[in-house]
């Protein structure tokens, strides 16, 4: 471990130089794969150097105990400082050991997340607008931007159906372990005499995929145009400019209808497309594969109840790791990062596991 962290530091020194060449800077595509490296290994070098620091600390007190004719006072001093910085290094290593791990290559991507309502007909399209809400306000406070890619409301102001993408540093590495089903139990809007309902709607974060990463060929796509709609059928759009793709080859069928720009709509859907061919991909391969890439805290599967939200008694439970927190209004309101931290460690934690089985 430490040999490889000997060569992270080395490596970043090399990328801070080279980041001040006037012949890197203007080459924008160069830059930006050392600058996305740098981000990478910062990090990991900082905690080393923290480790460094602690070990120097204890080799010191080590070196001051070993000599004789000390006073009390100060042997009791190097004592405590030996003890304090061995509980360091303990701590650094196995935060590195955690920082080493091989990282999620789509961990840096941007986001496209669907949500469709399931069990509960309208106060389950109700709590999909409630979910969209929430994941919006999260990434506003991240300074994310999101934008609508295809929507079904109902007249209640719910959705039967939402895809948007999410667009910011690091949006897959905290939302990717969204996929699955949310349940809430509340009192519906529409309920007259106060009585709890139970309500699931599904959610699916899939990283975000550009042309270099997918190949399609055009002669493989029916593009379809189509007028865009509201809530309960009614135009909101006179002309076609709504985007409908079929990818013949595997079924594949997209939308997007946010626009006003039929150009605009296609590049949202194309994308989109690339997204979900993406991700029939990675479900093709081997199950070696899939068990790598598999969510650790859960399976990752669609249909498995990921987390509750109550909202009698305040509560949103995470059931993959038995975590609940009594403040559903925050979450609600895009606090999320208790559980997205949460989710993230247990995951790592489970993958530092595996690694030292194997």
């Amino acid at each position: 471990m430490l040999d490889k962290l000997k060569s992270a530091e080395k490596r970043l020194e090399e990328i801070n130089e080279n980041l001040t060449d006037p012949e890197i800077i203007n080459d924008q595509s160069l830059y930006r794969t050392l600058m996305k490296e740098y981000k990478q290994l910062t990090p990991i070098v900082e905690k080393y150097r923290e480790y460094k620091n602690a070990k120097e600390e204890f080799e010191e007190a080590n070196q001051i105990l070993s000599e004789s004719g000390l006073d009390k006072e100060f042997k009791e001093m190097a004592q405590q400082q030996l003890s304090s910085s061995r509980i360091d290094m303990e701590k650094f290593e196995e935060e590195l050991k955690i920082l080493l791990l091989p990282k999620d290559p789509d961990d840096d991507r941007n986001v496209i997340i669907e949500i469709r309502g399931g069990a509960g007909g309208d106060e389950a399209a109700l709590f999909a607008n409630s979910l969209f809400r929430m994941y919006s306000l999260y990434a506003q406070g991240k300074n994310w931007k999101t934008e609508i890619i295809s929507a079904n409301p109902t007249e209640l102001g719910g959705y039967k159906e939402i895809s948007f993408s999410v667009e910011g540093d690091g949006a897959y590495a905290k939302m990717k372990y969204e996929s699955g089903v949310h349940r809430v139990q509340r009192v519906p809007e529409t309920e007259a005499q106060g009585r709890i309902h139970t309500s699931t709607i599904t959610v699916a974060v899939l990283p975000e995929m550009e042309e270099v990463d997918v190949e399609i060929n055009p002669a493989d796509l029916e593009i379809q145009t189509f007028r865009s709609s509201g809530a309960g059928g009614q135009h909101i759009n006179k002309t076609e400019s709504a985007i409908r793709i079929i990818h013949h080859p595997t079924g594949t069928i997209v939308e997007c209808q946010e626009e006003r720009s039929q150009i605009k709509n296609k590049e949202k859907a194309m994308k989109m497309l690339y997204t979900k061919l993406y991700e029939s991909k990675l479900n093709e391969q081997t199950d070696k594969i899939a068990a790598e890439r598999r969510i650790q805290v859960g399976s990752g599967d669609r249909s498995e109840r990921i987390r509750t939200y109550n909202f009698p008694q305040s509560r949103v439970t995470d059931h993959r790791i038995g975590l609940t927190l009594y403040k559903l209004d925050a979450f609600m309101n895009g606090d999320c990062d208790e559980v997205f931290e949460a989710l993230a460690i247990a995951d790592q934690t489970a993958k530092l596991a595996n690694s030292q089985r194997q």
